[in-house]
């Protein structure tokens, strides 16, 4: 019979078959895709452990930049399993799932401090974890933005990738938690990264959801538009349903940091409202301090605990539905 697209491969453990490695989820659909899935998977393993991602010196334009880098392999197979199965019937039940934030209660620092142990896969330029990504984005905007009137812009900092509460609590993959957003429901942009993997998405074959429009009118705006399902969504709603009191600003960047066909492509304006368009340069604003402080000095947080506390206790309830 023909396999389940999310059947578990095992592979049994001597010597002639994997040599002990852990079972492989395979969503392909091809043969041709699984072997070129097990060649990925083989190169992803002799990855560089010496690898870092902390390098002051390292230019703007090595990040991001996937060919040449020692996780390559590990973000082109990410995105190859992202591309296949983010359609827009997926997107539609997964936000029905997480619709009512009824899971579990805790505050969050706490919830913070669970993300400690979780590496983004789908990003290239670094194996720190979320933790530390959090401080060193929430330092760097404070650094740009003293200010007590720009405390919103370092929680913000601090907070925008705690949607990857999906993977580390909930167990989800990270093709559904991770990695760049797009829309579903209207065809593919080329400027998407690994754009060629789309291919296989059953969208593809569908006339209205791959048309310039799709299911949506022009102008409709970006709230009305469903993305690709991940962190930013997740963590959006996590702060409009426990009432936040952070800006627009604020959930503008929370809810399309990793939407980079849009704000570093400038693809899909002709869904955008005059809301969104206002809000673009919030989100240009804040993608400097997501991507490009990954290099910095990776900060003391006993030194900052105590200042980001403060400014969780000011913009969030002390409990929170997740």
């Amino acid at each position: 019979g023909r396999d389940h697209p999310m059947r578990i491969i095992e592979k049994k453990n001597s010597s002639e078959a994997s040599g002990g490695q852990e079972p492989i989820k395979d969503p392909l659909q091809s043969v041709e895709e699984w072997q070129s899935y097990k060649e990925e998977k083989a190169k992803m393993e002799s990855e560089d452990p010496n690898w870092t991602p902390v390098d002051p010196d390292k230019k703007e334009e090595e990040f991001r930049n996937y060919n040449k880098n020692p996780r390559y392999e590990r973000v082109r197979n990410f995105y190859r399993l992202n591309h296949l199965n983010q359609t827009y019937d997926f997107v539609v039940k997964m936000k029905k799932k997480y619709a009512k934030l009824s899971r579990m209660e805790m505050g969050l620092w706490e919830a913070l401090e669970l993300l400690d142990t979780y590496v983004d896969d789908s990003d290239p330029d670094t194996n720190l974890s979320q933790l530390m990504h959090a401080l060193q984005t929430a330092e760097a905007v404070r650094a740009k933005y003293p200010g007590e009137e720009y405390d919103w812009y370092h929680l913000t900092g601090l907070i925008h990738d705690m949607g990857k509460f999906l993977g580390s609590v909930y167990g989800e993959e990270q093709w559904c938690v991770v990695g760049d957003t797009f829309p579903v429901g209207c065809k593919f942009s080329d400027k998407i990264e690994f754009s060629e993997f789309f291919k296989h998405n059953k969208d593809v074959n569908d006339a209205k959801l791959s048309s310039k429009l799709g299911v949506y009118k022009e102008g409709c705006g970006l709230s009305n538009v469903l993305m690709s399902y991940g962190h930013d969504e997740y963590m959006y709603q996590v702060c409009v349903q426990n009432n936040c009191k952070l800006p627009l600003q604020a959930l503008y960047m929370i809810r399309f940091h990793s939407f980079y066909p849009w704000h570093k492509e400038g693809e899909y304006m002709h869904l955008c409202d005059e809301q969104d368009l206002a809000m673009l340069k919030w989100v240009k604003d804040f993608n400097q301090f997501d991507l490009y402080s990954k290099a910095d000095e990776i900060p003391n947080r006993k030194e900052l605990i105590k200042y980001y506390k403060g400014l969780v206790k000011k913009y969030f309830p002390e409990k929170m539905k997740w």
